[in-house]
């Protein structure tokens, strides 16, 4: 059997093979809420094949979005289009995940196709909070650093998403600490310049995001597995770095999270990342190794005998593609044909499959 093919076993879920579909955002909600374009985005991935399609970074706060139309999930009234997301995926025998996350210094700010920089208050944006006072950069919001009182608020906010995460049908969490978000912000000595509990070491620097695994395996079934996406490297001297990425995956393997999903960068405007196919696996393989924890690989993955390649020689437990389902809704699908696997397409696309 090709590795692809092969289920992966996280707690109790078995996911049917290891091609994921990685969160993305789409910018086409209103006040958070998700509607039918979401549900064919997601579906049409789900009808595909994927084993797991993790819905785009959910907000768990109005002020945690990156832009005024991002998803949310900081209220009760956001569960009900959300099940019927899940209903639908799940009857397709795939998983659906979704990924909780604030913005922290990146929020307010505009959608890709609308424009650069803070979203003022008169379009419709808001103030942000970060770890300290540092902008992004000078097209970003100026942010407030949280105080005790609002790094505690933050936590209950991670907490009350997860809870309605299950209560919306999801199977799985990923919590969202990469691409210079709040809780990479606070990971990372390039963008917490703090002094208390929060800032300084290595233990202050990552304790927000070890309060916040903890808080949300306090509501996040035993039996479910929960992800954590991370940037292992900033790409710029003095920032987090892979080995300070091993240490905190060992750490947080102890905590209840089950699966890295391994990005990079993000955090600071100057980074010089190496772009190119396959570039993030060396981190995967190396947190998968010493940190003891399974992982996946997400970046410029583009064929199946590449992902294949990336499971078969041990570098990742499963690959997440983005870019490649935006072109290819049915990757699995084809996949599974080049690689001479068996594997069911739904009885109404039947006799278009491949022969």
């Amino acid at each position: 059997m090709s590795a692809l093919f092969q289920p992966l076993t996280l707690r109790s879920l078995t996911l049917k093979n290891r091609i994921f579909v990685s969160p993305m955002c789409q910018y086409s909600s209103v006040d958070g809420f998700a509607n039918d374009w979401h549900l064919v985005h997601l579906g049409s991935r789900a009808v595909g094949g994927a084993g797991l399609i993790i819905c785009e970074a959910a907000a768990v706060s109005p002020e945690g979005r990156i832009s005024p139309d991002d998803l949310g999930i900081w209220q009760d009234a956001h569960i009900g289009f959300l099940q019927r997301i899940t209903a639908f995926i799940d009857a397709q025998g795939s998983v659906a995940g979704i990924q909780l996350a604030h913005a922290g210094r990146k929020a307010s700010t505009y959608s890709p196709w609308k424009g650069r920089g803070a979203v003022p208050a008169s379009a419709g944006g808001w103030p942000v909070v970060g770890p300290g006072p540092q902008p992004f950069d000078t097209s970003y919001p100026q942010p407030q650093a949280l105080t005790l009182d609002g790094i505690r608020q933050v936590v209950d906010d991670f907490r009350a998403a997860a809870r309605r995460a299950r209560q919306a049908g999801f199977r799985v969490v990923e919590l969202h600490a990469a691409h210079g978000y709040l809780l990479h912000q606070f990971l990372s000595p390039l963008s917490n310049t703090r002094t208390d509990a929060y800032g300084g070491s290595f233990d202050n620097r990552t304790r927000l995001l070890r309060e916040v695994v903890a808080a949300t395996r306090e509501v996040w079934p035993a039996e479910l597995p929960l992800l954590l996406r991370l940037s292992a490297t900033d790409w710029t001297e003095g920032g987090w770095t892979a080995d300070d990425s091993v240490r905190l995956c060992a750490q947080l393997g102890k905590l209840g999270v089950d699966f890295i999903d391994c990005s990079t960068g993000g955090n600071v405007p100057q980074a010089s990342i190496p772009v190119g196919p396959g570039y993030q696996v060396a981190f995967a393989e190396r947190i998968r190794r010493e940190a003891g924890l399974p992982s996946g690989a997400v970046g410029m993955i583009t064929s199946p005998a590449q992902a294949e390649a990336i499971v078969a020689s041990g570098q990742a437990d499963a690959v997440l593609l983005a870019r490649e389902f935006l072109r290819e809704p049915y990757f699995p699908l084809l996949a599974a044909q080049e690689l001479g696997e068996e594997m069911p397409w739904p009885v109404q696309y039947e006799r278009g499959r491949p022969r």
